[in-house]
């Protein structure tokens, strides 16, 4: 018998989701480590492994608040299972980006693997995707966004330190 119920973990991770998207629309990432438990485990495979809430709070409010993470226009789901055994639940997310000033819609996805923990808390994350695409979307995305004016100055820095060079 499992500690969780399918119903219990999808409905905390509806509620996680939720509150992604007030950090994203605020640009206040700080409340994000809260929906973790205290000796919470993330790992993110282009940046590392987050140990408890207030490692995870420093990534994420940098993270989230620089370019590219701080332009994601949200992080839309495209499907989702549970595990209710492991307390696990997988799901594809996507990473959309703006228009950058042509028309064009970029997105890359990732699968994010979380465990529940219980009381709405969830002590494992785990973000699997391939860097070098989000890495390519981040340059198109703002040599895009530099040719028709509309990239900030993290974004030409980005493109000055990680952009083709000429």
């Amino acid at each position: 018998m499992s500690r969780f119920s399918a119903d219990e973990i999808t409905d905390a991770y509806a509620a996680f989701h939720e509150k992604v998207a007030t950090f994203q629309e605020t640009g206040d990432w700080h409340g994000y480590a809260d929906l973790f438990t205290e000796d919470a485990l993330y790992v993110e495979r282009a940046m590392g492994t987050f140990r408890g809430r207030e490692e995870i709070r420093a990534w994420s409010t940098r993270t989230m608040t620089s370019y590219p993470g701080r332009v994601m226009t949200g992080f839309p789901l495209s499907w989702q299972v549970v595990d209710t055994e492991a307390a696990r639940l997988v799901c594809e997310v996507g990473n959309p980006m703006p228009d950058p000033g042509d028309g064009t819609m970029l997105s890359e996805p990732n699968i994010t693997i979380m465990t529940y923990a219980g009381d709405g808390l969830f002590s494992y994350e785990e973000d699997v995707y391939n860097p070098l695409r989000f890495h390519t979307m981040a340059v198109r995305w703002a040599q895009i966004a530099a040719e028709h004016g509309n990239a900030e100055d993290d974004v030409l820095a980005f493109l000055e330190k990680f952009g083709p060079r000429r």
